[in-house]
């Protein structure tokens, strides 16, 4: 008989279980540690899928190409929190199936997210930090840095409802290819089972609340050099917006509504759909 090299969806299912109970189990620091880490390599995607496509990003001819390269790069970021090891909130929110299993509690699955959520925005705005310092942005006579604070301005802007529909799309795909990947029985096949759902929701502009804590944060640290504002006005970026993005209109404009839709997208279209699917008419 050929042996397997991959979980059916019945025994992914099963396995997150197991998985959600053992991430319960990490200590706090290890928690922190391995949430940090998480948010640096996400914003370490962010940082090189910026860097390869801007240009392309403000010419409206090729904005589809743009959008398609900056996919293929940022899918690195997933990969190394996935094959190297840390704890990312928005996949995380897979650890609902242990709740509906029984096998952890909702005082623990609220406690670890939190806990999660923090550490990323800590490993995603230390890496916003030091990229801005260090001079990463001046690439092609400081317009990324201009694209930067332009990427930033649009993020903030978007309406709640759209923010919210954004974030639920995004972390739909997120959680499947952390799925996808956990079916995978060898590096190589988990590579490809999360490249393809995370190059599909950055092609597709959908909205990751762990990434947005790198693009937001850099943009509002980006916007204290003057070049780069010079930079985003010359972009198109009105003045008024770059001086309205702040932490507020950061918080209040995008990270809340696309943190709701990102627990949505993974909780309820994930989580939920596949416990109901393959768990809970064995009960």
């Amino acid at each position: 008989m050929i042996e397997r090299n991959f979980l059916t969806p019945k025994e992914v299912a099963c396995e997150l279980v197991t998985v959600a109970e053992n991430k319960v189990n990490y200590s706090i620091v290890q928690k922190i540690i391995l949430g940090i880490i998480a948010g640096a390599y996400i914003a370490f995607a962010a940082v090189a899928s910026n860097t390869a496509a801007f240009q392309l990003m403000n010419n409206p001819s090729t904005l589809g190409i743009s959008k398609l390269i900056s996919a293929f790069v940022f899918s690195g970021g997933l990969i190394l929190v996935v094959v190297c090891g840390s704890e990312l909130f928005t996949g995380n929110n897979l650890m609902l199936m242990g709740v509906y299993e029984k096998k952890i509690s909702v005082k623990q699955l609220l406690l670890s997210w939190t806990i999660v959520y923090i550490s990323n925005f800590v490993g995603s705005i230390l890496i916003a930090f030091l990229v801005t310092k260090s001079g990463q942005l001046d690439f092609a006579s400081s317009m990324l840095g201009g694209s930067t604070i332009k990427i930033s301005c649009a993020k903030v802007s978007l309406s709640t409802h759209k923010a919210i529909i954004l974030g639920i799309l995004c972390n739909w795909l997120v959680c499947l290819a952390v799925w996808g990947s956990t079916a995978a029985r060898n590096i190589g096949s988990k590579i490809m089972a999360i490249f393809f759902p995370i190059m599909m929701f950055v092609t597709a502009g959908f909205e990751h609340s762990i990434a947005n804590m790198y693009y937001i944060s850099a943009g509002i640290f980006a916007k204290g050099n003057i070049q780069y504002m010079d930079a985003a006005i010359q972009l198109g970026v009105k003045q008024s917006d770059i001086v309205s993005l702040d932490w507020t209109s950061f918080f209040i404009g995008n990270l809340i509504p696309v943190t709701l839709g990102n627990i949505i997208g993974g909780t309820v279209f994930v989580a939920t759909t596949y416990w109901i699917a393959f768990l809970k008419k064995n009960k």
